[in-house]
């Protein structure tokens, strides 16, 4: 294999803290069009608000998840998946096959395709689809370097969406619907507690899944601090556009610093303000975006009767649109599509960043920073090419295929979280080494969704 010892290196000095912002932005922009926007919604429309509690703790979860995969980044200067590699040679060819299943599945696209197709009177909902993701093909490709690009699309629509969506719920919710609200936070539903009769387990662990980014997108957040140059991820490359942009060096493997005061002390200013960062846009506006979107739902639709598949949301539009002016409405639709297809390609980005990370790993070769790029490349438009197959071949009801796509990346998080920790506590040195509280954190998530996992295969 490729790897030796780390070398070692000094870890630079923290920055300040608005120098660090952005990574988050895209984790959350990978999950705000399938959990937040559909599978959440969907099911406070049909079983009320008294099952929201799920979904902030989905939340909570994932941020101490991510933060166990920037620690082994931020240290190590290398990508987790490096890490895992270093435990077993046998873990990237993992990686390549539950990133690249659970992913083909374009129920993120057909969503955005059919939102944007209804908005303007389009009746080939299919053909449309397939036109969105080449356009996110296009993006990505000519995009010059491929962290800037996600970075700032991300930021764009989450800082325009999120205000928005807090504005309308202010705006329409009525006192009984807040009380709903107050309750669910606590589990309580219109008669039953936690879980009501009758609610698919399969819907209920992708919604889960998906609050927050879900599966192993997770992971990439690991590849994101480190083209953002955090702690040790200074001294790596960035991918670059193969037409527009600049090939950098690249380098997977990374380096160590040594645990002297000075270094530890660093780390620890380091650590601070990645959590402080994450904590505020991935876990604050994170929850904040999930529990009003799909308080918006239920406030709207919910008793309806119409909450059967993905058209709920130009029934709640129509709603919206009553309650305050018909423009709101279309303009809910609108932004809705566009947060989709926002995150159809922080998707595409980032599980071409994975696939070809993985293929370099398990060849066990040193790729050039062109062959990277080239097989990145390749990677996204193998993807988009299979979504085009699937979406042609007729499998597009949209709430199925982000259903199908969500249960199987609540398996392959199952296993990358016992894998991260057990990475975590061996690989680096004690004093960098999770806490007490975050290990066990960590226990709970990997046995809440083995056991969520588990019942949703034995229902089928």
């Amino acid at each position: 294999m490729m790897f030796g010892e780390h070398k070692v290196r000094e870890m630079p000095p923290a920055p300040r803290f608005r120098d660090i912002i952005g990574p988050s932005f895209i984790l959350l922009g990978l999950g705000l069009g399938s959990g937040e926007l559909i599978l959440w919604p969907y099911l406070t429309s049909n079983y009320g608000m008294g099952i929201i509690w799920a979904a902030i703790l989905g939340v909570a979860l994932q941020f101490f998840m991510n933060m166990e995969i920037e620690r082994y980044t931020l240290v190590r200067g290398e990508s987790i998946f490096v890490g895992f590699a270093r435990i077993s040679r046998f873990l990237p060819v993992w990686f390549i096959f539950s990133t690249l299943i659970p992913w083909i599945w374009p129920g993120i696209i057909v969503s955005s395709g059919v939102l944007f197709a209804g908005l303007f009177g389009i009746t080939n909902t299919t053909l449309f689809s397939i036109v969105l993701l080449i356009l996110v093909g296009a993006i990505l490709t000519l995009g010059p370097v491929l962290y800037k690009t996600q970075e700032s699309f991300q930021k764009i629509i989450l800082l325009i969406g999120t205000p928005f969506i807090l504005v309308l719920a202010f705006a329409v919710a009525e006192t009984p619907d807040w009380q709903a609200l107050a309750g669910g936070i606590i589990g309580r539903g219109e008669g039953f507690w936690f879980l009501p009769a009758g609610i698919p387990i399969a819907a209920f662990l992708a919604a889960i899944a998906y609050s927050g980014a879900g599966g192993n997108l997770n992971l990439a957040q690991s590849f994101y601090i480190k083209e953002k140059g955090f702690g040790m991820g200074k001294y790596s490359g960035r991918i670059t556009s193969i037409l527009t942009g600049k090939a950098e060096e690249m380098k997977l493997t990374g380096a160590k610093f040594t645990t002297e005061p000075s270094q530890i002390k660093r780390f620890r200013q380091w650590w601070r303000l990645i959590n402080i960062e994450h904590g505020i846009v991935f876990w604050l506006m994170g929850t904040v975006t999930i529990v009003f979107l799909a308080f918006l739902a239920f406030s709207s639709v919910f008793g309806t009767g119409t909450a059967n598949n993905i058209n709920f949301l130009f029934t709640e539009a129509m709603v919206l649109g009553e309650r305050t002016l018909p423009i709101v409405g279309k303009a809910f639709v609108a932004i809705a599509g566009i947060m989709l297809f926002s995150t159809q390609l922080g998707v595409m980005d980032t599980t071409s960043r994975i696939l070809t990370e993985n293929l370099t790993l398990t060849s066990g070769k040193h790729f050039p920073a062109h062959t990277i790029r080239k097989n990145f490349y390749l990677f996204l438009w193998i993807q988009i090419v299979l979504g085009i197959a699937i979406i042609a071949s007729g499998f597009s009801q949209p709430l199925a295929l982000l259903t199908l796509a969500a249960v199987l990346n609540a398996g392959a998080m199952f296993v990358h979280i016992g894998i991260t920790l057990w990475l975590n506590l061996t690989k680096l040195e004690k004093e960098l080494r999770p806490s007490v509280f975050r290990v066990s954190v960590m226990v709970f998530a990997f046995l809440f969704f083995g056991y969520f996992a588990f019942r949703t295969l034995t229902s089928l």
